[in-house]
């Protein structure tokens, strides 16, 4: 595995090509051109609108305790006020899967196992998904539908409903539900994380972007990139080691380690010093920065032994240190210079 610590040529921090490699859709440089709405704009207009259309503390048979603006939403329902964690994910062809590069049974694994991501980032696990698919007239769902039940077989999330639609791609939109055990510790969320955490990767990273250039470069192409770009995994036993290992923030890699690094310290008021990138063999600083879709989880941590205990107690690779929690509030470094700010992120 290659780190900028390696020796190898750097390339220039502040004139990273911000390109996502991982996705069809729009660049964040070329979308900040254009005058497209920024998806989390987006985002804090939306959940404006609904808290004040049903305030938090007036929803009818539920409370929530996590809103808009996490991995996930986490509720607390009934007498016991037993928690349920849920998220929700869109994969469209064209933006989240190529067709012509993957299979539908590929196309249906990642949709249900990207929206499973959330879940884990929680430190939940997932339980009952709800799936609804929209297709062109031919489209095979049932090679579809083949790829989603090996994902919820390897999950042990069970795919209880839906729904069909026609449509001009195909794409679906899946609904996960998870549960938080009943030990009382909080879920994990993006805004605990505290000055002089230590923050760590569960994996190394780039593998998925590395997978999709080498699949376009020849669509017959196979091996562990490949398989990473194809049918990727969520982290769900990740996530459980790191709520009992006392992590006190986390979030799933999906739209790159830049960018959802900002994210957490956006949420946590924090800014952070990488001194150390864990890249994939076979892949590239830039893809392991930006490219996104690896889904590992990246955590913070006040005691990083505490950490990797839990991951050994649950047979599990240790997680890699790649740098620290600092006081200044969305300042990123690594190797003590700025960040680009690559990664995805949609337009509207």
């Amino acid at each position: 595995m290659r780190s900028p610590n390696s020796g190898e040529q750097r390339p220039d921090r502040g004139r990273l090509d911000p390109t996502y490699p991982n996705r069809t859709g729009t660049s964040r440089s070329a979308a900040d051109r254009s005058g497209a709405a920024d998806e989390l704009a987006v985002i804090e207009q939306l959940r404006r609108r609904f808290e004040s259309a049903v305030p938090l503390t007036e929803r009818a048979g539920a409370r929530t305790e996590v809103g808009i603006g996490d991995d996930a939403t986490v509720v607390l329902v009934g007498a016991s006020d037993e928690r349920l964690v849920l998220s929700v994910d869109v994969c469209v062809e064209g933006v989240h899967f190529d067709l012509g590069v993957v299979r539908l049974e590929d196309a249906g694994w990642k949709s249900l196992m990207v929206a499973a991501s959330d879940i884990a980032a929680m430190g939940a696990k997932p339980v009952a998904a709800l799936m609804s698919v929209a297709a062109p007239v031919g489209t095979d769902l049932d090679r579809f539908g083949a790829g989603a039940a090996e994902a919820s077989a390897r999950l042990g999330c069970a795919v209880v409903g839906g729904d069909l639609s026609g449509g001009p791609v195909v794409s679906a939109s899946v609904t996960v539900i998870g549960t938080l055990p009943d030990d009382g510790s909080p879920a994990l969320l993006r805004s605990g994380a505290r000055p002089d955490d230590v923050l760590l990767v569960t994996g190394a990273l780039g593998s998925s972007a590395a997978g999709l250039r080498a699949l376009r470069s020849d669509r017959h192409a196979s091996g562990a990139l490949v398989d990473a770009h194809r049918r990727p995994v969520a982290a769900v036993a990740e996530g459980l080691a790191a709520r009992r290992g006392e992590a006190t923030a986390a979030i799933d890699v999906s739209d790159g380690l830049v960018g959802d690094l900002r994210h957490l310290l956006v949420a946590s008021g924090v800014g952070a010093a990488l001194d150390h990138v864990p890249v994939a063999e076979g892949a590239d600083l830039e893809e392991a920065l930006g490219g996104g879709e690896d889904y590992v989880l990246l955590l913070a941590a006040p005691d990083p032994d505490r950490l990797r205990g839990a991951f050994a107690a649950a047979g599990l690779p240790e997680p890699v240190v790649i740098g620290r929690c600092t006081e200044e509030p969305g300042r990123l470094l690594l190797d003590g210079e700025p960040l680009a700010d690559v990664g995805w992120r949609h337009r509207f």
